[in-house]
């Protein structure tokens, strides 16, 4: 018996993802289940380029505002609810359109990777966060290298959350990150097509430096003051891209300028290494951002029709 149909497009920020996503959901009578780590965070909008309800043009949306952005929100979280919500559109006769460009998110889906439950060492995740401060979050980076030198490949030096995680595994399993996920894969329950956008690398970069201007414009730094202000404190959220660097500006850190320079300058670093992780697909069938959103969902249903 065929599986059902799953569509999926990844790529990196600023690609064009959820316009893309939008229009062939409209095509097509799909609906669609975010693949982005932090949209899952509630009143994080302008920051993680939330699609606004006029965006959404009546497309429903599934795995946005699941969370607060005190609390923390795993792999393995993921993975349930976004198949959930799959099963859902399907149970509806839709077809469910995975959208994001969060590759651990997506991987977790396509290649159905088991994530064992591993209890939380919260005294040791506390030593942790308190070296990473007094020494540098490098020192960890470089440690965690040492221990798995496959999922750093995936992971930035400024990601805290995933090389806290890297060691918590090790710390309590002996065993690497790689070594868990290769032993859960498992036979996927649909059939992924998977997608991804790329474009000119320079036209990619000017379209990363002019968004942040926009968020900037749209009142990005009130978003995170008012967040921050809120809570008293953030597990993961505000290690997030955009976020991070606000926080360093609102505490006297950083001035302005170097803040929005910062901004650019990881979110284009991040783009490249998104682009990194989705060639790493086998399946990955490639689109040019520069086509024509009309061009690239005929390639698109071309190809889920084979």
């Amino acid at each position: 018996m065929a599986k059902p149909k799953v569509i999926v497009i990844g790529g990196p920020t600023a690609s064009g993802k959820t316009a893309l996503s939008i229009a062939l959901a409209k095509r097509i009578g799909a609906e669609i289940v975010s693949a982005d780590s932090m949209q899952i965070y509630q009143q994080m909008n302008i920051g993680t380029a939330k699609p606004t309800e006029g965006e959404k043009q009546h497309i429903k949306h599934y795995m946005l505002d699941k969370i607060k952005p005190n609390e923390r929100y795993s792999v393995a979280d993921y993975k349930r609810e976004a198949k959930v919500a799959i099963k859902e559109i399907l149970a509806k006769g839709k077809m469910p359109i995975v959208v994001g460009g969060t590759g651990l998110y997506i991987d977790a889906l396509i290649y159905e990777i088991e994530y064992p439950e591993i209890l939380i060492d919260l005294a040791y995740r506390k030593e942790l966060e308190q070296f990473a401060q007094k020494e540098g979050l490098q020192v960890l980076y470089e440690r965690a290298k040492k221990i798995d030198a496959q999922a750093m490949e995936k992971i930035s030096s400024n990601d805290q959350k995933r090389i806290l995680r890297v060691l918590e595994i090790y710390h309590q399993t002996g065993k690497t990150k790689t070594q868990l996920e290769e032993q859960s894969r498992r036979e996927p329950e649909f059939d992924y097509r998977m997608f991804a956008i790329d474009m000119n690398r320079q036209i990619l970069y000017q379209r990363i430096n002019q968004r942040v201007e926009e968020m900037l414009a749209k009142g990005l730094i009130q978003e995170v003051q008012e967040i921050y202000e809120q809570y008293q404190e953030f597990p993961t959220s505000m290690q997030a891209l955009g976020y991070k660097e606000v926080v360093e500006y609102l505490q006297g850190k950083i001035n302005k300028e170097e803040m929005i320079e910062k901004i650019k300058r990881e979110s284009r670093r991040y783009a490249k290494r998104q682009l990194t992780w989705f060639r790493k697909n086998k399946e990955t069938k490639w689109l040019n951002g520069e086509d024509s959103i009309e061009h690239n969902i005929d390639i698109i249903l071309k190809e889920i029709e084979r």
